[in-house]
């Protein structure tokens, strides 16, 4: 269990997309078949190839997949946290108009080059009738696809651990412990809670209403927003280089410059972080 959070740390996304991946083909499977069973206990009898409902549910499947990854990184530039739902939400219609029309030109497409090889025609129908048909069914696919990495992300941070800033001194308020200097983490995981130093933390991920906390090969959430907590523990050498990254200036090993203005920072750990040009200057104040 340990090792397989482990793994699921180190790339979440890749887990999220594998999970996707088996219910596609496990849902569109089951669909096939079930079109196959009912067409048998017609007294006509199957009168189809029996490939075709694999085809026309596999390839559906295969286009949502390859519309997935684009999926998650318009979550993470538009996230539907509560703070931004109002916001948002009209983005996210839009992005499900986008991404229905999208599954259907990859779905079409690959159901004519397979009937093509097969020397059959595949007909997808009068065209406006039938993007209003795919597009009910693909909304609500949209949905339900937020929901689930959604879901897969509460429940992997619960399961990882949430922490939060514990100030110097006696338990205090959230509100009174903002300006209090904080040297340590609270860990709540599994049940069980423990104290990391926050100098540990090597650098900082921001990702929703979260901030994901890098140790080691460890990350932690924590409820906050980057700029926010930067300002919090900027004294225990933490500053910001990017919109959505922070970093632990001891954990810094280099910085090479690029040709687009902004530079890459290179950890002693070996992750690379884009340093963008409107926190360069301060970086570089900081750093040295």
């Amino acid at each position: 269990m340990m090792t397989l959070l482990t793994e699921i740390e180190k790339r979440p996304q890749f887990y999220e997309l594998c999970f996707l991946i088996g219910y596609l083909f496990i849902n569109n499977t089951i669909n096939a078949t079930s079109i196959l069973m009912e067409a048998g206990r017609e007294m006509q009898g199957i009168d189809f190839p029996l490939w075709q409902p694999f085809v026309l549910e596999y390839t559906s499947a295969v286009s949502f997949i390859l519309l997935l990854p684009l999926l998650m990184l318009f979550l993470k530039k538009v996230p539907l946290t509560w703070l931004k739902l109002k916001n948002n939400i009209g983005w996210h219609v839009l992005a499900s108009v986008a991404f229905s029309l999208m599954h259907v030109g990859l779905m079409v497409f690959l159901r004519k080059l397979i009937f093509l090889s097969q020397d059959m025609q595949y007909q997808f129908g009068e065209l406006p009738i039938e993007l209003i048909y795919e597009y009910r069914k693909d909304a609500w696919s949209y949905v339900f696809f937020v929901m689930v990495i959604y879901c897969f992300r509460f429940v992997i941070s619960r399961l990882i651990g949430e922490a939060r800033l514990v100030p110097d001194g006696e338990e205090v308020s959230e509100e009174n412990s903002k300006a209090q200097e904080c040297d340590r983490l609270l860990v709540k995981k599994l049940g069980k809670e423990f104290i990391i130093k926050v100098e540990d933390i090597e650098w900082l991920e921001s990702c929703g209403n979260y901030v994901n906390l890098h140790i080691k090969d460890r990350v932690y959430p924590l409820r906050s927003t980057l700029s926010g907590l930067i300002e919090q523990i900027s004294e225990k050498g933490f500053c910001r280089i990017h919109r959505s990254y922070g970093v632990n200036l001891d954990a810094v090993d280099s910085i090479s410059p690029q040709p687009s203005g902004d530079c890459e920072v290179m950890l002693k750990n070996g992750k690379q972080l884009n340093l963008s040009r409107r926190y360069r200057d301060e970086f570089k104040v900081r750093l040295s």
